[in-house]
């Protein structure tokens, strides 16, 4: 296996290798640094709800960082519809660096210079993106 180019795509490679699930350790950190973000999810199904949300998250960061061919749209439609959840923008927007911050903590010493610019990029042309909408 070649390792990505694509500095996005190769920390969460890297996650990969070490970690067959990165879901709950994502929404431990969500919930640990946003305790009222618990509280938006039902208790029936609510892990399906995370997985789900936390797959379609990532397709559309690896999109928007990638070759956009549509998926990252997502990342736009979202935003109407946590609105419309009551979930404040910065909760949104947040959860994008929280997975920054899951993936850094599982790949350790591997988290390059060259990984942390392009996530710093990413997380502020993301956080741009739901400003304009």
């Amino acid at each position: 296996m070649t390792a990505s180019s694509n500095p996005i795509e190769r920390s969460f490679e890297l996650a990969a290798i070490r970690c067959e699930d990165l879901t709950p350790l994502v929404y431990r950190q969500l919930f640990d640094t946003h305790p009222e973000a618990r509280t938006m999810f039902r208790t029936d199904g609510g892990e399906l709800v995370m997985g789900s949300m936390l797959a379609m998250t990532i397709d559309a960061i690896l999109d928007f960082a990638g070759e956009r061919t549509g998926h990252f749209r997502l990342i736009t439609s979202e935003v109407s519809s946590h609105d419309s959840y009551g979930t404040p923008r910065e909760l949104f927007v947040a959860f994008f660096a929280i997975i920054a911050q899951t993936l850094r903590d599982v790949i350790g010493a591997d988290w390059s210079d060259e990984i942390d610019a392009a996530w710093r990029k990413l997380l502020g042309d993301i956080e741009s993106l739901v400003a304009a909408q």
